[in-house]
């Protein structure tokens, strides 16, 4: 069959399992239907989730196995069959773990479709030699025994459960993948940096604390920083914390030496999304609001028949205006090289 004949349909083994693609070539398939596909453990049912007509073939670069049939109830009667034997020998494979001292947790097992082969989950801090384990349970089940390592998350994925939220867990129910996560996306939506209050029961960080990251983010970005110093119409106050889901500002007014909590909104309106900074507001607003001209417009008013400031000059003014001063340090060295000119220099004209 020739590549622009291929009809790929989307197929998950497990609940919230990864998609694989087959082609369905001439078997009309629709979402829900039960196939039989070869996989690298063998003849495997699996459950179509993406229906042939839902899936662009151009989209599909890699080559396709063909779906051997369409599931018949006695295979998925044989399904549950190898379910129950393969709890089973679960059992009897953590007993034989344990017998032989291996530091490893057999988490789950499960057969192929014919029950030639059986494949072990196990976890373990470290790597084991389980080479002596294979043969043992290979001879006692009759069949090719495989053990595959997982990680902690894949654990609580396989064995399935319930969290603090009383739902069941994401890994196990819809979520295909596991997300990166990072302690920075708790401290940006003030949770309690305690590993114990933010981790699962897989004991790594809430897989949740991804969906509503770039939400915190956004509407941190509409928020001044924690310690900033702003002006307000009340004095100038300092940022003391930003509730995000109430979008509200905690303020500390310095000279009243109180609190004020105000919409964010309502400090944008004042000040748009950059806050005004205290400097700008003593170096330049302050004189206006006391009657006293800004810096650049004294200099205007001392020399009234000077050309109008270009745009690079008020700037200056105000880069200048903005200058917090020289240190002591320096008016100190400034004075000593003129006491020492005029010590050195000729005495002055009467």
């Amino acid at each position: 069959m020739t590549d622009h004949q291929r009809v790929p349909v989307g197929v998950r083994f497990k609940e919230a399992g990864k998609i694989y693609y087959f082609d369905a070539g001439e078997h009309d398939l629709d979402v829900g239907n039960y196939v039989v596909v070869e996989t690298s453990h063998g003849l495997e049912i699996g459950r179509v989730v993406i229906a042939p007509a839902q899936v662009l073939a151009s989209e599909i670069k890699e080559s396709l196995r063909p779906i051997v049939r369409v599931a018949a109830p006695e295979d998925l009667e044989r399904s549950r069959e190898l379910k129950e034997r393969a709890k089973e020998h679960l059992r009897e494979a953590k007993r034989r773990a344990a017998d032989a001292g291996l530091d490893m947790q057999v988490q789950s097992g499960e057969y192929n479709l014919d029950g030639s082969q059986i494949t072990f989950y196990f976890t373990a801090p470290d790597r084991v030699d389980f080479r002596g384990l294979v043969r043992e349970l290979s001879s006692q089940f009759g069949a090719k025994v495989q053990m595959l390592q997982v990680g902690e998350r894949d654990r609580a994925k396989l064995l399935d459960g319930y969290d603090v939220c009383g739902q069941r867990l994401c890994c196990a129910s819809w979520q295909t993948a596991f997300p990166a996560v990072s302690i920075k996306m708790a401290k940006e939506q003030d949770l309690p940096l305690n590993p114990q209050k933010i981790s699962g029961v897989c004991g790594r960080l809430y897989c949740c604390l991804t969906f509503e990251h770039e939400a915190y983010r956004e509407l941190r970005g509409q928020m001044p920083k924690v310690g900033a110093m702003v002006s307000t119409p009340a004095g100038e106050a300092k940022v003391n914390s930003v509730n995000v889901m109430k979008k509200t500002v905690t303020l500390w007014l310095t000279e009243q030496h109180q609190l004020m909590e105000m919409p964010a909104a309502e400090l944008q309106m004042q000040y748009g999304l950059t806050v005004r900074p205290v400097e700008l507001v003593e170096q330049i607003e302050a004189p206006l609001r006391n009657g006293t001209p800004a810096p650049d417009a004294q200099a205007r008013a001392a020399a009234p028949d000077a050309a109008p400031a270009s745009p690079g000059d008020r700037r200056q003014a105000v880069e200048t205006a903005l200058d917090v001063g020289d240190s002591p340090q320096k008016r100190r060295r400034r004075g000593r090289r003129g006491g020492r000119n005029r010590r050195g220099g000729s005495p002055p004209q009467a």
